[in-house]
Parts: C-alpha cells; sequence; structure tokens
C-alpha cells in the first residue's frame, strides 16, 4: 500500500492551496456543480446508497468495486446545500479510477489539508470525513464479501 495521496487529490489539494483564502470557498462551489448525477440503477433505488450521517445535509454515497479492483465513488447531495455537494464532487472526482488499496491509503485527515478549515464550519469538514470514512468502510467489505 502506499502512502502517497493520490494525483487527482494531490491536484485538488493543490488548487485549494494556490488561492488565497478569501477565494477558496468560491472554487468548493464551482466543485458542487461539477457533482456528477447518480447512475440510474442507484438513483432509482436509494435504498442501495448510505446516508453519510456526519452531514447534516442528506448526502448518500455508494462504492463501486470492480473485479480488477478499481473503485467507482458515486454521491447524492442536495442543490440547496453546495458547500456540502463540493465536497461529494472533490471526493467523486479524487477517488473513481483508483484502486481500492490507493483510496485506502487516503490520509483520513485528508479533508483538513485541503486549506477550507477557516472558510467553512468545523461541521462540514467532519462531514467531508466522514463520507471519506464510509468509502473506505464501504471498500473494506465488497473486498470480503
Amino acid at each position: 500500500m502506499t502512502s502517497t495521496l493520490p494525483a487527482a487529490l494531490a491536484e485538488i489539494r493543490e488548487e485549494f492551496l494556490e488561492l488565497p483564502e478569501s477565494d477558496r470557498l468560491q472554487l468548493l462551489l464551482e466543485y458542487s456543480g461539477e457533482l456528477p448525477a447518480i447512475p440510474a440503477e442507484y438513483r432509482d433505488h436509494p435504498e442501495l446508497c448510505e446516508r453519510v450521517v456526519e452531514c447534516q445535509s442528506p448526502v448518500y454515497i455508494i462504492v463501486d468495486v470492480a473485479d480488477d479492483d478499481t473503485v467507482a465513488m458515486h454521491a447524492t447531495a442536495p442543490p440547496e446545500a453546495p458547500t456540502t455537494r463540493g465536497f461529494a464532487s472533490i471526493l467523486v472526482q479524487g477517488i473513481s479510477g483508483l484502486s481500492a488499496d490507493e483510496v485506502l491509503a487516503i490520509p483520513d485527515d485528508y479533508p483538513q489539508s485541503i486549506g477550507l478549515t477557516r472558510a467553512v464550519s468545523p461541521l462540514r469538514i467532519s462531514g467531508m470525513t466522514g463520507m471519506l470514512m464510509r468509502v473506505k468502510r464501504q471498500i473494506r467489505l465488497k473486498r470480503h464479501s
């Protein structure tokens, strides 16, 4: 297992850290508009998705692990919760396409490392951390089933 941050997540972090703190929230809002739609197979069966209870907004995730160990993360978050959608979008974009081992090696404190701890509430950062922890848990469960 590698202990380095996957390239996509490292690039996202650098994108945030290169901006002045005052502009980082705007970038997060831009990410919120880039959250891909959840596939129809899950949209039509929301019971297959897991609620992220650490988020105040109703956020649901589901992780697929393909036979070749490639991960695809899917998430839903309401449009009226743009910061939460932004965090979900960052994780979906940064995690999808990685191997399961790469995802499991993502540092648990990644949400705290992207320079938003002063721009958003600790509760929001906790929500993103909750999403990441649930992704890792789902991967572990799917690998052993």
